[in-house]
This record gives structure tokens, C-alpha cells and sequence, in this order.
């Protein structure tokens, strides 16, 4: 794992006590959609639209029960092309 991945790492765990909920909020190209939402919990997706259609947000509010939990859900997002993670 990278540097940066450790040092957001430690971040998490300072800033929370898990279990929390944890806002996860992707901007990613409209055909890119469905990859980042296979590795969410399809009922806490929330999708909004650019104003040309050209990208969609996408943002899910998920309990998590670790930071390890937390980068596991950025790993599979890293993966993605086009993905701007917020």
C-alpha cells in the first residue's frame, strides 16, 4: 500500500470511532457508472447528473466498521477510469 493509502489510513482512525457511517462521494464518467455502483449497497446510492449528462455523482452513506473497510471500498474505486474520488 502507498504512502498516501497509510497516511489517509491514519486519518480515519484519528478522526473516527468505528463503527460510523462513512460518506463515500464518486464523480465518474456516465459510462462509468455501474462500476462504481457494483461495489455499493444498491439501496444507499444516491446518482445525480451533470448538467450535460456527461458525468454522474455518485454518493452512498454506508456503515463501516473499520478504516481497513473504509480503503477497501477506494481500492476498488482507484480502478475505475475517469473516477475523481471526493
Amino acid at each position: 500500500m502507498s504512502d498516501n493509502f497509510e497516511a489517509f489510513k491514519k486519518k480515519l482512525d484519528d478522526q473516527h470511532d468505528w463503527p460510523t457511517d462513512y460518506l463515500f462521494k464518486f464523480i465518474v464518467p456516465k459510462s462509468r457508472e455501474t462500476e462504481v455502483c457494483d461495489f455499493l449497497p444498491k439501496q444507499k446510492i444516491k446518482i445525480k447528473e451533470s448538467k450535460k449528462g456527461n458525468y454522474v455523482s455518485v454518493s452512498a452513506m454506508i456503515e463501516m466498521n473499520s478504516s481497513e473497510e473504509v480503503m477497501g471500498i477506494y481500492e476498488k474505486a482507484h480502478k475505475i477510469e475517469g473516477l475523481i474520488a471526493l
